[in-house]
């Protein structure tokens, strides 16, 4: 994994909705080639297209083979995602599993 100097925190909002996506992507192209943590403990709702933007994310960081965890998550985010299909827990750092 990348060294942890090298990398960048994103803290998600608290509703990842189609405009909230839009934002999330060019926040991800600007974080492009660094090693990425997410704090997703804010979150209260998601929706698909914002769960089809971090998905998105975590396949082009897992291609670049850089690091791409998820810090902190939400009780909301994390049954959300659950909900969408999408499993979330080998995205997550080892000390919140």
């Amino acid at each position: 994994m990348a060294a942890k100097k090298s990398g960048k925190t994103l803290n998600l909002a608290a509703t990842i909705d189609l405009n909230e996506a839009s934002a999330l992507r060019d926040k991800f192209l600007s974080m492009r080639g660094s090693a990425v943590s997410i704090d997703a403990s804010a979150v209260e709702r998601v929706g698909a297209l914002g769960a089809q933007v971090l998905m998105s994310a975590a396949k082009t960081w897992d291609q670049d083979k850089l690091a791409f965890t998820f810090t902190k998550v939400s009780d909301a985010f994390q049954k959300t995602m659950q909900l969408i299909g999408v499993d979330v827990h080998p995205l997550l750092a080892k000390e919140i599993k």
